[in-house]
């Protein structure tokens, strides 16, 4: 049950990017012009809108300027930015990323690493290309690249088959999602420790928080904290947790749940 009330205070709005926010898959994203609308009106309104993406802070600066947010939980809740500026990004555990790693090598198995802050990732020779051709992110290569080398590392990739995945055993003690067929995420899925981590910069109550999402990395921030909204398009399994479903991300769906959440009225078209 949603409470009205709590919508005339100020609210801490976090949307996941793509098909929650955006349409029209990858490559073809848009944002609707009825978010647009929504957006402009709940900023207008006082209310804080912040993202909450899995991408790394330097490959979601382009959206967050684009859709106009200063505000951004980003590397799958491990980063937080406020105000436009970086708070920090937490790794993930160095000695579980370099096992993963020597597994993968014992197995032939391609890999790659995130090392930095950057929109590129480090892949020891040309293998990743030729088996990925991957457009998501720019590669650059490092003959003999080792995870020792780097005091800190934030993502992981593994391209592999889907029974390569089941056999690799270190990956059991990493998060990891298969966004392309060809190959894994190795990076944090905890959305709800950035909002946490938001949230307490300002001294606000979690119940005041609002959460929008659609797929598998979202589930990690659909806790009952605070109230969670599941796009008409979302997983079944994230539907199950929300406090609210709306419609499809191109069918009004972020402007109707602000409706519903009594964030905006009917007639703000």
């Amino acid at each position: 049950m949603i409470d009205k009330e709590k919508a005339k205070r100020k609210r801490y709005l976090f949307f996941d990017i793509d098909r929650t926010l955006t349409a029209g898959g990858y490559q073809k994203s848009y944002v609707p012009e009825s978010a647009k609308l929504a957006l402009a009106k709940m900023r207008a309104d006082g209310h804080f809108l912040c993202l909450a993406t899995g991408r790394s802070q330097a490959m979601a600066l382009e959206y967050m300027r684009e859709l106009g947010f200063e505000n951004m939980v980003s590397d799958g809740g491990y980063g937080v930015t406020i105000d436009g500026e970086l708070l920090g990004i937490t790794p993930l555990p160095k000695d579980k990323v370099v096992r993963l790693v020597r597994e993968c090598q014992e197995k032939g198995i391609v890999w790659g690493l995130q090392t930095d802050n950057t929109k590129v990732r480090l892949i020891p020779d040309d293998r990743f290309l030729s088996v990925t051709k991957d457009p998501y992110m720019e590669s650059r290569i490092v003959p003999g690249l080792d995870p020792e080398d780097f005091p800190e590392l934030f993502k992981a990739y593994v391209a592999c088959t889907p029974e390569e995945e089941a056999s690799l055993e270190s990956l059991k003690d990493l998060p990891h999602y298969r966004f392309f067929k060809e190959y894994l995420f190795v990076e944090p899925m905890a959305k709800a420790v950035g909002i946490r981590r938001v949230m307490d910069h300002f001294g606000a109550d979690y119940s005041d928080a609002i959460v929008f999402g659609d797929s598998e990395n979202d589930l990690s921030m659909f806790v009952d904290d605070w109230t969670k909204v599941a796009m008409g398009n979302a997983i079944p399994e994230l539907k199950a947790k929300a406090d609210l479903v709306t419609t499809d991300v191109d069918d009004d769906g972020i402007y109707n749940a602000c409706i519903s959440l009594g964030l905006l009225t009917a007639n703000c078209k």
